[in-house]
């Protein structure tokens, strides 16, 4: 696959708690040289990059990160904040508890409820599919559908596993033609990348991609 290809389905991403400002613009130069198609970064940096890089990038950020067990309030205050700041993307951590617990409805009412406070932009929900079983990552790919978000994402990064194509083929068969997919977590290869974007993924979040094109390892999971 040619860069240029690859770099249009990645969220370039750094979400470490001690990220600091000298590694957010580093993050951003690169997102703009390589032509991301975001930056995925913690909601504190969202004006900064704005006001800094105005539309010369996209900026994607988190919500409910990365255990999704805040209040569906607290969510959605978080996703007002992080538009009238400047994200153009919001990638939501679900209610896991509300999965185990068999509430899908209630998962699905959250997953709604963001969606309308996020407008126009793109939403993106994580399920954490480290935590599932089958039957509950079928019913989130229904609530996703239902709930008229835009990408189903597998994973935090901060889980225990990340993405696999097994979850990425079992989303295909039971997602919305309306819905995408997103990739994230564990991602360690050039190869990787490829066969998530050849399975299907339309986006990879992953902080390693442009030192994968540059021929370097990564160790995750």
């Amino acid at each position: 696959m040619e860069q240029i290809e690859l770099m249009k389905h990645i969220d370039h991403t750094l979400l470490k708690a001690f990220a600091t400002w000298e590694d957010i613009q580093i993050l951003c130069e690169e997102a703009i040289e390589y032509k991301t198609a975001t930056v995925c970064i913690p909601p504190t940096y969202i004006k900064r990059i704005r006001q800094k890089y105005h539309d010369k990038i996209n900026i994607c950020t988190v919500i409910g990160f990365p255990l999704g067990y805040s209040c569906l309030e607290s969510k959605i205050t978080e996703c007002e904040q992080a538009i009238k700041d400047g994200a153009d993307e919001i990638d939501m951590v679900i209610n896991i508890s509300h999965v185990k617990n068999k509430d899908y409805d209630k998962a699905k009412e959250e997953i709604e409820a963001v969606k309308k406070a996020a407008g126009e932009k793109i939403v993106k929900v994580i399920i954490e599919t480290c935590y599932l079983t089958e039957e509950e990552k079928i019913a989130m790919c229904h609530a996703v559908t239902h709930a008229s978000a835009d990408y189903i994402k597998t994973s935090t990064g901060f889980g225990t596993g990340g993405a696999t194509i097994e979850d990425v083929r079992l989303f295909k068969k039971h997602i919305g033609k309306n819905v995408k997919i997103k990739a994230a977590g564990g991602i360690k290869t050039l190869d990787d990348l490829e066969a998530f974007i050849n399975e299907g993924c339309s986006r990879i979040g992953t902080s390693s991609a442009i030192k994968l094109i540059k021929g370097g390892n990564v160790k995750e999971y």
